[in-house]
């Protein structure tokens, strides 16, 4: 069992990391440079122009890595698909807006399409597929679950969209999404480990593809994850509290998305209800800490604590 957990982790990070002077010279000679918002943050000009679309080092890390594992641990299969699916939603999304030059990129309603036909296949296998029941296991009940029946396909799209555009909205910051994100995984193969659940070569995986990739990520970042990344990390993270049936849990281990989500919908409801005033100085919520002073560092510091503290939370309501 120690060298499940372990082998995974080292072979992805050695991946991630070896890749990496390759594919960011690679991006910077396509000219795959991230271009700036006017109207956010002035320290973030200064990025102008660094490498994106470099969630190519975590999707390529963790395929590789996981199809060593997926023959003997199946259950693996499912997590792997939404990953990969939202990784390439994310890419295409990337790839029109800045190696095509479309500052759009994919319309709204064609990013929105792709991310259903994903969550649909999805839902489709592990009905179909797979033993997983969509019967929530419930924090703080000593292991109780609830079948909420004819809701259980409607919720799994909310929570699988909303987790996916959570991480999005969560990658803004050197280093954030990556940060946190890694400590979930950390969380899922605590869990996935403990609970025998055949999951945690692909956990593992992620865990280690991202520490690979905040070598490159981290202050000041040589390239950014795009939205190739911060979909597939959602993707990841959605599909893994639905394999282990906990996806209450990601509202808990992944409360930053969550709370960076609702700091946008509230942002915008109170700015339309008060005809122009704002409750925070700029969202998602890392941009409000930018604006009082924060400096970034210190916002993924304490935003990837949070995260930790919030993981132990949940693993004293399972």
């Amino acid at each position: 069992m120690g060298n499940i957990s372990i082998m995974p982790v080292l072979i992805s990070f050695v991946i991630s990391a070896a890749a990496g002077p390759i594919v960011i010279p690679f991006l910077r000679k396509l000219k795959c440079g991230q271009t700036v918002r006017n109207d956010g943050p002035s320290t973030h000009l200064k990025k102008d122009g660094t490498p994106t679309m470099g969630g190519i080092l975590i999707l390529l890390s963790v395929v590789i890595t996981t199809f060593f594992y997926l023959e003997e641990y199946p259950r693996t299969a499912p997590i792997l698909f939404l990953t990969v699916g939202f990784g390439l939603v994310g890419f295409l999304d990337d790839y029109i807006k800045i190696v095509c030059r479309r500052s759009m990129g994919l319309a709204p309603w064609q990013k929105m399409a792709g991310q259903f036909l994903v969550t649909g296949i999805f839902a489709y296998y592990l009905l179909h597929y797979t033993d997983v029941s969509l019967a929530m296991r419930i924090p703080w009940t000593g292991g109780q679950y609830m079948d909420f029946g004819i809701w259980n396909l409607p919720i799994l799209f909310f929570v699988v969209l909303g987790t996916v555009n959570g991480a999005n909205f969560t990658d803004g910051l050197d280093g954030l999404a990556g940060s946190v994100t890694v400590i979930i995984a950390v969380f899922f193969t605590v869990v996935a480990v403990g609970w025998g659940s055949g999951i945690e070569p692909v956990t593992c995986a992620v865990a280690g593809a991202l520490m690979g990739f905040l070598l490159f990520n981290v202050h000041p970042a040589s390239v950014f994850m795009g939205d190739t990344g911060s979909l597939a990390l959602g993707g990841f993270v959605a599909a893994c509290g639905y394999m282990l049936q906990m996806p209450l849990y990601i509202a808990v281990a992944g409360s930053v998305y969550l709370i960076e989500v609702l700091s946008v919908i509230i942002q915008v409801l109170y700015y339309k209800c008060s005809r122009g005033r704002r409750i925070f100085r700029m969202a998602p919520l890392h941009h409000h800490f930018e604006l009082c002073g924060w400096p970034e560092t210190r916002i993924v510091a304490v935003f990837t604590v949070f995260t930790a503290v919030m993981c132990l939370v949940g693993l004293m309501g399972l």
